[in-house]
């Protein structure tokens, strides 16, 4: 791998690092200056429902401009925003953040937010760099290498987030952001990208496409089953999200779970690491199914018992198998589509597969609060199973993870002896192929 890759990823990472910082903060401190549950989760729905249906849009974009200008256009309007956010905060009276109403509240959250989402740009345009200067026989390590930048960024903008909030506040967080965006802004400036000029080779280049993307995915038989396969996954890997920490917090103190998290963050450094070092292997495909297989066999006995020590090593190793799957399909996209059409292909993916989790997470709070923990602390589940997995809240919840965990388990092992598994393999390996030989 080329110095100048490892210059991107670590422009990359910086970039990265910021806008999670912000969003992680942002969230933090709204929360402590409103005390409203609903404003945070507002903004969560926010972040997430915009990251979801702007896939569509970036992707686009990559796939119309040169790389280095869409990673350029992505830090300007993180930076153009950020500014005007804090423009906002510092000539603002602080009586006005206190009250989630405040339309100049609602204001900063859009502005600092949607800052911290033009970095999404970056995310769509990195796998498609590594197409164009990585060789093939190299990208499944250079896909962990991005994993491994993706899991820094998460662990310090989780830990130092915080921080800043709490010691400095939200003026010096985003002084911080402006200053790294700025930073990422210079660096990137210094870089020459040896891309050959954007060539079309068919109509409505200068269009979201979402029909043209859709026919491009249905020519290689079998990919579409694989990020419906991937939604289905995030759809379910939703009820983690959500009542993960109402079932972590029920076993420890919320300083020890804050400590659990910034340590279990390290899974995602390690199996991105792992990917880099050793690769996926001839079929990235089987790869990614063998790894869902482990991942669901994992959430079905992580909280088999009410145990924090069970807990953390399952979730641990959960989350060093999230960068191998991430990778497995980052190459399998590589390999199959092409490189014109990379950007669209990435930003579909993205949008269909984000669309997943934050509908779970609206449907899963009622599921647990009204059918499963009642199941577990007055209902039928008391006798049928509490002798050996306990009762309670917290066994409820965990009912409903071992149960989702089963059902991932039972659709991972059917789609991998499915015939859209079969095309897809077999389609990979063609390519590969030609790819090799012509």
């Amino acid at each position: 791998m080329t110095k100048l890759f490892y210059a991107i990823l670590a422009n990359s990472l910086v970039a990265s690092l910021t806008n999670t910082f912000v969003w992680f903060a942002v969230t933090f401190w709204v929360y402590l200056q409103t005390q409203s549950v609903l404003a945070t989760s507002t903004m969560a729905g926010i972040y997430v429902g915009t990251v979801a249906i702007s896939g569509f849009f970036l992707g686009s974009l990559v796939d119309r401009y040169k790389k280095k200008t869409v990673m350029m256009l992505s830090s300007i309007c993180s930076l153009f925003l950020y500014i005007l956010a804090y423009l906002i905060f510092i000539f603002t009276p602080t009586s006005a953040f206190t009250d989630p109403a405040s339309m100049v509240l609602l204001g900063f959250i859009i502005l600092a937010l949607v800052g911290a989402i033009a970095g999404n740009l970056r995310t769509i345009a990195l796998p498609t760099l590594v197409t164009i200067l990585i060789s093939e026989a190299e990208r499944d390590k250079a896909n962990g290498l991005v994993g491994t930048a993706n899991g820094v960024a998460f662990l310090v903008a989780s830990i130092f987030s915080g921080m800043v909030i709490g010691f400095l506040g939200v003026s010096w967080m985003l002084i911080f952001a402006i200053g790294l965006t700025l930073l990422t802004i210079l660096h990137l400036g210094t870089m020459s990208i040896p891309e050959q000029r954007v060539i079309h080779t068919e109509t409505h280049t200068n269009q979201i496409d979402i029909r043209g993307t859709i026919r491009v995915i249905r020519l290689i038989p079998g990919l579409f089953a694989l990020i419906f396969f991937n939604c289905f996954n995030n759809f379910l890997g939703g009820v983690f999200m959500s009542l993960m920490d109402a079932y972590g917090l029920s076993l420890v103190s919320v300083q020890a779970w804050g400590v659990l998290w910034g340590f279990l963050s390290l899974g995602f450094i390690v199996g991105g690491l792992w990917v880099a070092r050793n690769g996926l292997g001839k079929s990235p495909l089987r790869t990614l199914f063998l790894t869902n297989i482990v991942m669901w066999i994992i959430a079905i006995f992580f909280t088999i018992q009410a145990s924090i020590i069970l807990l953390a090593v399952g979730m641990f190793g959960y989350l060093c198998l999230i960068p191998v799957v991430e990778a497995a399909e980052q190459t399998i996209f590589q390999t199959v589509i092409p490189l014109e059409r990379q950007g669209r292909v990435f930003g579909f993916a993205q949008s269909i597969e984000q669309a997943a989790s934050p509908l779970t997470a609206f449907m899963i709070g009622p599921i647990a609060q009204f059918i499963f923990i009642p199941f577990m602390t007055t209902g039928a589940g008391v006798d049928l199973l509490g002798g050996w997995f306990g009762t309670g809240t917290d066994r409820g919840i965990a009912l409903l993870f071992t149960l989702t965990g089963l059902i991932g388990l039972t659709v991972t092992l059917m789609a991998i002896r499915s015939h859209s598994y079969q095309k897809l393999s077999v389609n990979y390996q063609k390519h590969l192929m030609l790819n090799h030989y012509g």
